[in-house]
């Protein structure tokens, strides 16, 4: 007798149920993209125990009729698709016909559902998979959808199911993700018949987020700007420079109004954040993505969580430039929330200098290149001539600084007077800080209309010197220091190539490889300012990032960590005593960067204490 044998349809449902039913809160998914595709404007989803007890889910969409209704309990009938060709253009959250039969076969489930305009609707009672009753109803047009008692008949797989508040909270995240990607729906949630959320259809996705969220997290993000670049559509709000997440559950995607996670949009966010984030830290993310159903598969994962583009690179190049587009637009938001016009009227907070009190700017580099040891770090000196200063004693000043009225795309040695303005950062007037001192020899404290700024002159200085010696490497190249005795690296075939595809790049950050033998390279020659325990360490490390990187992008970003880490060492320090000019100037070179509000390990640079907060700290107001 013959070892394989045919599962009974009873095994082969529960076996099929597993992969699309993990948990309470798959259940409610697979629902509410049922409701969604049926053009429902409200949903209300209702669950007890945490959805192990109950699930349902009540939509005012399109309805079946009896024929329909029964045929959607069967496996792999959809009205979503007719045949193979349709894969390529989906345009529904479900077309896999197996969420019904699969949530019949693991509960006790019932389906009640009428189409506008009929007379009577129709009920079906299951157990276990098993159609037990088919009778007439007369619910509201729409559907409704209840399953209890979740995995009754599989008590192995209930026993794998968490404490009710966890399970709850899963259900309530996936909740958020529809609601969010589907602004104009209303949505009411209900646990153990209790309302958690009633949510009204909204215009705006800003709304949405609000009523979700709070007006705090709608501080933290800026609105990208909706544009469409071959095809594909990109909008939604990005989380801020420096704000940030310990884990990725925040970043929220939606792939042609598909919640889903993918790989290359989050290597996208993360080459378009760059040094706007602290290293182990998330971007938050509301990413809408809309592109051609046939460039991208939703067909990879039962659960339909996973996608697969068709050219990977061309969206991650695209996403990577709209992430920097927005941050930079950001930029100019952040200058006008510093730069805003001084008050006419109120107390007299703002000091504005004469013009011969102000003292003559000096370039900062070059102030510390005559009081720093800059002997290891040539690569700056090159560049740390363009105004000679006068010799004798600097004059004395008040404290007083006016801001520029813009912010420069390169960091250089403007005045702030030169700073030009464009675009968007050049509608912010200028407005006179009055500095008030240095505190704990690191906090540089300053006034505004709005109240105290604090400026970390260590942070503040690393953005600067940062940003002069990346646009150095990326224009001129890194001079190359010859290693005495040269490394010979052998690596996997894969990295090999990589790394002779992108010699000409690593070339020019300073490292001299070439090809030794099979699969082998010789490295005789490394950066000068790049101070590497382990070099041979170093270049694999740079090949693994060479993968990540789209065609476009700079491959001389590569070595910025390292970058990053150099201008650390040299940056001012904190009981560094600075001269007042030497503060003045470095306030306008941090405004002047490409990047100005965090360092290049994304911490903040400059960070404001309104006077509102204050009030409320003396007990001034509520």
């Amino acid at each position: 007798m013959g070892r394989i044998v045919l599962l009974p349809d009873e095994v082969a449902s529960q076996v099929a149920a597993g992969e699309v039913v993990e948990r309470p809160a798959s259940v409610v998914k697979e629902l509410v993209e049922n409701s969604l595709d049926a053009k429902a404007t409200r949903i209300e989803i209702a669950i007890a125990r945490g959805g192990a007890s109950l699930v349902r889910v009540v939509d005012n969409g399109f309805g079946m009729d009896r024929d329909d209704a029964l045929l959607s309990l069967e496996r792999h009938a959809t009205s979503k698709i007719r045949s193979g060709q349709d894969l390529a253009a989906i345009h529904t959250l479900g077309f896999r016909g197996e969420a019904l039969p699969s949530i019949a076969s693991v509960s006790k489930f019932r389906l009640a559902t009428r189409p506008a305009g009929a007379i009577e609707g129709t009920e079906i009672l299951v157990n276990g998979g098993k159609i037990e009753t088919v009778r007439a109803c007369g619910e509201a047009p729409g559907t409704l959808v209840e399953a209890k008692s979740l995995f009754y008949n599989l008590p192995a797989r209930r026993k794998f199911l968490r404490s009710e508040n966890t399970e709850t909270h899963h259900v309530q995240h996936q909740l958020m993700l529809q609601a969010i990607g589907h602004p104009e729906v209303g949505f009411v949630f209900l646990r153990d018949q209790a309302v958690v959320f009633q949510l009204p259809p909204a215009n705006l996705l800003a709304t949405r987020i609000r009523d979700l969220r709070g007006d705090e997290v709608l501080k933290q993000v800026v609105e990208i700007e909706p544009a469409t670049v071959e095809g594909i559509r990109v909008c939604g709000f990005l989380g801020k420079a420096g704000v940030s997440r310990p884990t990725r559950a925040e970043q929220i995607i939606f792939i042609n109004g598909r919640a889903v996670e993918n790989l290359t949009v989050q290597h996208a966010l993360r080459e378009g954040y760059h040094t706007a984030l602290m290293k182990g830290q998330y971007p938050l993310v509301f990413l809408f993505i809309e592109l051609d159903p046939a460039d991208v598969d939703v067909n990879v994962h039962p659960a339909k969580r996973e996608v697969r583009f068709r050219e990977p690179d061309r969206i991650r190049h695209l996403l990577a430039g709209v992430v920097r587009k927005t941050l930079e637009s950001d930029r100019g938001n952040w200058a006008r929330a510093f730069l805003r016009p001084s008050a006419p009227s109120g107390p007299a907070r703002i000091v504005t200098p004469r013009q011969d009190e102000v003292p003559p700017l000096v370039p900062l580099v070059e102030q510390f290149a005559l009081r720093k040891d800059w002997s290891d770090f040539p690569e700056f000196q090159k560049e740390q001539t363009p105004r000679e200063q006068a010799p004798g004693p600097r004059p004395e000043a008040p404290f007083s600084s006016s801001m520029p009225t813009g912010l420069s795309d390169r960091t250089g040695t403007e005045s702030p007077q030169e700073s030009r303005t464009d675009g968007n950062r050049g509608d912010a007037t200028p407005q006179k800080f009055r500095i008030l001192g240095v505190l704990g020899e690191l906090y540089i404290l300053m006034e505004n209309d709005d109240g105290l700024v604090l400026v970390d002159q260590h942070a503040a200085h690393e953005r600067i010197l940062f940003e002069q010696l990346r646009h150095q490497t990326e224009n001129a190249g890194v001079p190359c220091q010859r290693l005495l005795i040269p490394i010979v690296l052998r690596l996997p075939p894969r990295d090999y190539d990589w790394l002779l595809m992108n010699a000409p790049s690593l070339q020019k950050m300073g490292f001299s490889v070439e090809p030794f033998g099979e699969t082998t390279v010789k490295i005789d020659g490394v950066p000068q300012f790049f101070k590497m325990e382990d070099p041979a360490n170093t270049v694999r490390q740079l090949v693994d990032e060479l993968r990540s990187l789209t065609a476009g992008t700079s491959r001389l970003r590569l070595g910025e960590d390292v970058i990053a880490k150099t201008v650390c060492r040299h940056a001012i320090k904190a009981h560094d005593q600075l001269h007042p000019a030497e503060i003045n100037q470095l306030v306008a070179d941090l405004l002047a960067c490409e990047l100005p509000y965090c360092c290049p390990h994304g911490r903040p640079t400059m960070i404001q204490i309104g006077y509102s907060e204050l009030e409320k700290k003396f007990g001034r107001r509520v």
